[in-house]
């Protein structure tokens, strides 16, 4: 049976030993002391962590902690939930993502999303794809608008199983396959950064692994921000791993170091399971 959660004291403070990573990597996004709020209740308390350019970061917790109420704290997809509060300051590429006058559309340009929940719009394959091509009128012609959605399926590993087939419905494709389609969605635009909330959460152990194999072949190019409940996931595919309970973040390292020799014992408790 596991344990109940342990008081958190304000003395903790995540450790952000990342030099191995950073040395070579520079800084892609940066934040500091970050607070959010959910009206008048506090979800988030002083997040400060760096997440170098082109790596994976995983996010760890038990439900509720808030890792992926922080994860949409970088592209600003809490802006639409009434009510909610940041304060503190998140830099993407030496810009404050909150400063007054951002474009909050272009910066969901440069950081994307993939959600949980696959969310193919009842649409081609073609059409998924091209969506955010045509409404941001990223492309000249119908010629590069072609050639931008194969490329995106093939960064997405899926143009080889949809290539004869893309005027059929995106509704027509497997659970792995609309999450891939959704992954080429996001890529088609050409972010920087691509956040993703448990990827594979709803999916089987085949197509779980062919979204872990894309996620690391992505990262050559791209920073990943990745939200998953699944220790052996975050071992798999991410280069580093940050640890939240309770709103706060308890520790951030390497993650064979955090999951062969974690330096809070708050981190140890979660990973051996005795609690969460």
């Amino acid at each position: 049976m596991s344990s109940p959660i342990p008081t958190i004291r304000t003395a903790v403070t995540a450790v952000t030993d990342q030099a191995s990573v950073a040395a070579t990597n520079p800084a892609k996004i940066a934040v500091s002391d970050l607070d959010f709020y959910y009206g008048k209740s506090q979800a988030l308390h002083g997040i400060s962590l760096t997440i170098p350019e082109r790596v994976v970061m995983a996010f760890i917790g038990p439900s509720g902690c808030g890792k992926s109420t922080f994860l949409r704290t970088l592209n600003r997809m809490n802006d639409v939930i009434p009510g909610t509060r940041v304060e503190g300051k998140v830099t993407i590429v030496e810009r404050d993502i909150y400063a007054p006058g951002t474009d909050v559309v272009e910066l969901r340009r440069k950081v994307g999303m993939v959600f949980q929940k696959s969310n193919p719009f009842p649409k081609s394959i073609f059409d998924n794809v091209a969506y955010g091509l045509r409404i941001n009128r990223l492309t000249k012609n119908d010629a590069e608008l072609t050639e931008r959605v194969e490329q995106a399926l093939k960064d997405a590993a899926l143009w080889e199983e949809v290539k004869d087939r893309l005027k059929s419905s995106a509704l027509s494709l497997s659970g792995g396959q609309q999450q891939r389609l959704c992954i080429a969605r996001a890529l088609a635009i050409r972010p920087e950064v691509v956040l993703m909330d448990e990827p594979a959460s709803a999916l089987d152990p085949v197509a779980t692994f062919k979204i872990e194999e894309l996620i690391v072949e992505l990262k050559r190019r791209y920073t990943i921000v990745i939200v998953t409940h699944n220790m052996q996931q975050a071992a798999r595919v991410s280069d580093t791993t940050a640890f939240f309970l309770l709103g706060k973040l308890i520790e951030v390292n390497p993650t064979e170091k955090m999951f062969t020799n974690p330096e809070q014992k708050l981190t140890e408790d979660y990973i051996t399971g005795r609690f969460g």
